[in-house]
């Protein structure tokens, strides 16, 4: 039976209805019903072309969430008619050193969703079973998809870390991730800091999660908490003065990148040497970690901020996320 998907053609084109074959289900494969599918600025990336490595017809979707339509022969771990998830990822070689030590991300010939194969703007999705992730008992599943992408790019960091409850923790950006890092390091324990250029947000901030706000257009306010960051995440894809927010670590602070600035970076060494401070950067998360993410987030009610359209109004969809205005996951729902 074939797979109904949206496509685009080339690059920065509309998505028009597009089917195709999807042959036969892999031993270690699983086939997921699509209920949900977020929509991601990667998503927008991929569909432009901008990484270099979109393959056309080129059909989206990264952050899935349906049930359990069909198992391969040797899938041991899912059954049908369970409600799963599938992010970035489908597959990875399992036999590496990463995917050996249980860091499956960083696995340099790892499978991903919608580069070179079709992605879940579809009514039904394929991946290897290790990356498709069942959902707590009690999940919201319409707003769950964010997580597979979003959520699990900021809550890596803070696994990966060590993270303490008594850390002050800096998120830099209030968007599509940061919005989910203030709510993760809140329901941490930690002493947040937001950083946003949009004085308007602090409120929203606030009730998101934040102990603190910061104007960060305002140089003079970032230097006034010299000194007292465990950690920085940035979430944002634009350049800032980066040599400001090292000085706003601890010794032994780290200033950590989820989100891709433009251009390289232009740090003086000498202050991270005698503060100990690092600049470190990641992608994503394991399955291990995607599932201690959801698990956490059932527990403490933790769901993205979440704007909805049927998948038969992915374009109007795709031009609200080109707008900047979604506020902050758009999720697309059958």
């Amino acid at each position: 039976m074939p797979i109904k998907a949206y496509a685009a053609d080339a690059p920065g084109a509309a998505l028009k209805p597009f089917e195709y074959e999807p042959g036969v289900l892999k031993a270690e494969e699983v086939e997921i019903q699509v209920e949900y599918c977020g929509l991601c600025h990667s998503d927008l990336s991929m569909l432009n072309n901008d990484w270099g490595v979109t393959q056309y017809p080129f059909v989206p979707g990264h952050e899935v969430v349906g049930t359990i339509a069909a198992v391969g022969e040797r899938v041991t771990t899912l059954n049908v008619g369970q409600r799963v998830g599938l992010g970035w990822f489908s597959d990875s070689c399992m036999h590496c050193t990463a995917c050996m030590s249980g860091d499956h991300n960083l696995c340099p010939t790892a499978e991903q969703t919608i580069v070179g194969r079709y992605g879940g703007f579809a009514d039904r999705v394929r991946a290897h079973q290790e990356w498709v992730v069942p959902l707590p008992e009690g999940m919201n599943a319409e707003t769950a998809g964010p997580l597979f992408c979003g959520g699990i790019t900021v809550f890596n960091p803070i696994v990966q870390f060590d993270v303490r409850p008594t850390d002050h923790v800096g998120v830099v950006g209030i968007g599509g991730l940061g919005h989910m890092a203030l709510r993760f390091l809140k329901a941490w324990g930690c002493d947040v800091t937001a950083f946003s250029s949009s004085a308007d947000k602090e409120t929203e901030a606030k009730d998101l999660g934040a102990t603190h706000f910061i104007n960060s257009r305002d140089p003079e306010s970032v230097k006034k908490i010299e000194g007292t960051l465990d950690l920085i995440l940035s979430t944002v894809n634009v350049d800032l003065d980066w040599a400001t927010y090292m000085t706003a670590l601890k010794p032994k602070g780290r200033l950590h990148f989820v989100g891709v600035v433009p251009n390289p970076l232009s740090l003086p060494v000498f202050p991270m040497i005698m503060g100990q401070k690092s600049v470190s950067g990641s992608p994503l998360g394991s399955p291990a970690t995607v599932s201690k993410m959801l698990e956490f987030s059932a527990r403490h009610d933790i769901e993205p901020v979440t704007e909805f359209f049927a998948f038969d109004q992915v374009n109007k969809a795709l031009e609200r996320l080109r707008s900047g205005k979604a506020r902050y996951r758009i999720v697309l729902k059958h």
